[in-house]
């Protein structure tokens, strides 16, 4: 990080005007602006409005309190409030100075002066009144009180001091800080981090706010207990990213292991120094205290205790072993259980697992309280009915994701293809086993058992039952025939459903003005309103059709739901 070119400032310019040479704090003491002189000073452009800056401004009080002791640092509110409750309000949360609210001429001055383009801001004038930096609230974020004086000496030790601590990595020089060797338990017990030296210790980066984080910690709490209940020596401490120590407390008290003290200091170093970018982040460390894995999320959701104890040597274990499975892979292999040969309809009805063997099967990952499953069931159901009347042998299987029997029934009532019984243990290891990460997904299983893709989902949304057996080789024989098609295209048409002429254009994907519907490859596109109609919607010669189509979908609001599910098994489709 580095800092701004020194720009000469005068305080007494910046900061006074005629009628004003003084500051004010909270307690409604005024302060001479000539008293800042020969001090470090923040212009800390702020606003109770805004909350990112309310986010930043406790942690920036901390960093003040630390710093003021030292006398040679102060902190200016440049206010950007709109009224003066709102201000005043803000400004007794902090222990600095600040311009009057109604010094317009003053705030508009500074704001000129550093091209202030948005809040928060801090900018850092040295003792001379030479910038700094403008950019402060990184600094405070990354480092803290540490970086004082904030010049780029100073950011260059720190940026050495981590890289001597990657050198020399160990769980003391991660967790232990000059205020503190321990990290907590529930019921405030004090763990000394000497401790933990010599176990396999996992970082855990979460937060109560975060709904990913709340669906995975049931599952690593699961983890954790199975290993401890096996005897391993291993321990995880949470850092927190709550937004206040109440929810912290709550949701710490769900864990039963360690965790970094709410706010602590370290947890900021710690989410800089493993470059961790979103949560749930898992981070584990070896017996040496050395890291093993940076993202581990995914390694115990797909592998559970077998992946313990992380080394590269498991790794290549469990792969070795998932490849070998995957080269023996068969129908029955996937869908048969010690209790169960078959799969069911949906009039109650059991169709043996052998039946299937030698026909193209889809096994489709749905649920009914999921919006884009709901959107692409019915157009699986068009593409599903489309084949058998074919004759192809061809056939689903419905794995659900449902919350409970009523709504699975109530879903699977609607779908003409068969299901696994619902709450089928195997479901859940088809949905490691193919790295289903959200819903809907349509996995291909060819003739020979063997998987043919596990991204059918969208090819039956672009091409629907044209892409059957949803090979590579058919995919390709597909793209050729649209190409070939698209050559006998108009390059532009007029389309009554639209204002503007149609071009020919090849788009990725895009949904259908005509039919809702998603399409790729080839569109009669208008760039300027963002319209496209498939090129089946825009060639067909019965228009006055099409149009009261579009009229009924528009007026019955029929459109597939523009919904993201949160968490992480639901997504737009």
């Amino acid at each position: 990080m580095m800092a701004e070119p020194k720009i000469q400032h005068s305080l007494r310019s910046l900061l006074c005007t005629e009628e004003r040479d003084f500051l004010i704090r909270n307690n409604g003491e005024q302060v001479k602006v000539e008293k800042l002189e020969g001090k470090i000073v923040g212009l800390y452009f702020s606003a109770h409005w805004c909350p990112p800056c309310r986010a930043f401004t406790p942690v920036l009080s901390e960093v003040y309190t630390k710093l003021a002791e030292k006398g040679d640092f102060e902190i200016v509110f440049v206010s950007d409030d709109e009224d003066e409750k709102s201000f005043e309000e803000y400004h007794k949360t902090m222990p600095w100075l600040t311009l009057p609210l109604s010094d317009t001429e003053a705030k508009e001055k500074l704001d000129q002066e550093f091209d202030i383009k948005g809040i928060p801001t801090l900018i850092f004038l040295d003792e001379k009144c030479k910038t700094i930096s403008t950019d402060g609230v990184s600094i405070i974020g990354d480092y803290g009180a540490e970086a004082y004086p904030f010049s780029k000496e100073r950011l260059a030790e720190l940026k050495a001091e981590e890289e001597a601590i990657r050198l020399s990595q160990s769980l003391n020089s991660l967790l232990v800080s000059p205020d503190r060797d321990y990290v907590i338990g529930n019921g405030d017990k004090k763990v000394p981090i000497s401790e933990l030296v010599g176990k396999t210790v996992c970082l855990y980066f979460s937060a109560h706010w975060c709904p990913p984080c709340r669906g995975f910690t049931p599952k690593l709490i699961q983890f954790y207990n199975d290993l401890k209940s096996r005897g391993e020596d291993l321990d995880i401490v949470f850092i927190s990213s709550d937004r206040d120590a109440e929810t912290f407390e709550e949701y710490f008290g769900s864990m039963p292991w360690l965790a970094l003290p709410f706010r602590d200091r370290q947890a900021k170093n710690l989410g800089r120094y493993f470059e961790v970018e979103g949560i749930p982040t898992l981070i584990v460390l070896g017996p040496d205290g050395k890291t093993l894995q940076t993202e581990a999320v995914g390694l115990v959701m797909e592998h559970g205790v077998e992946v313990y104890p992380f080394t590269k040597e498991k790794l290549e274990e469990l792969k070795a072993k998932e490849e070998a499975i995957r080269a023996a892979q068969t129908l029955e292999s996937l869908l048969v259980s010690v209790e169960r040969n078959f799969v069911i309809t949906n009039s109650g009805g059991k169709v043996p697992v052998s039946e299937l063997t030698g026909k193209t099967v889809g096994l489709y990952f749905s649920a009914h309280w999921c919006p884009p499953c709901r959107a692409f069931t019915p157009k699986l159901v068009q593409v599903y009915n489309k084949l058998k009347q074919n004759g192809e042998a061809f056939e689903i299987v419905f794995l659900s994701s449902d919350r409970d029997q009523e709504a699975f029934d109530e879903y699977y009532a609607s779908m003409p293809w068969l299901a696994l019984p619902f709450g089928d243990k195997v479901k859940k290891d088809l949905s490691r086993y193919f790295h289903i990460k959200s819903i809907p997904s349509l996995v291909i299983v060819g003739p020979d058992g063997k998987t043919v893709t596990t991204y059918a989902t969208n090819i039956v949304s672009a091409h629907g039952a044209k892409a059957y057996p949803f090979t590579d080789a058919r995919l390709v024989e597909l793209q050729k025939e649209i190409e070939a098609a698209a050559e006998k295209y108009p390059k532009e048409i007029n389309h009554d459903l639209h204002e503007h002429p149609l071009n020919l254009m090849q788009r990725k994907d895009y949904n259908c003005d005509g039919c809702q519907e998603e399409g790729s490859g080839w569109s009669f596109y208008c760039k300027g309103c963002d319209f496209d109609l498939h090129p089946d919607c825009a060639l067909k010669d019965n228009r006055s059709d099409g149009n009261e189509k579009q009229q009924t979908h528009l007026e019955n609001g029929d459109k597939p739901a523009e919904v993201i599910c949160e968490g992480d098994v639901c997504r737009r489709v």
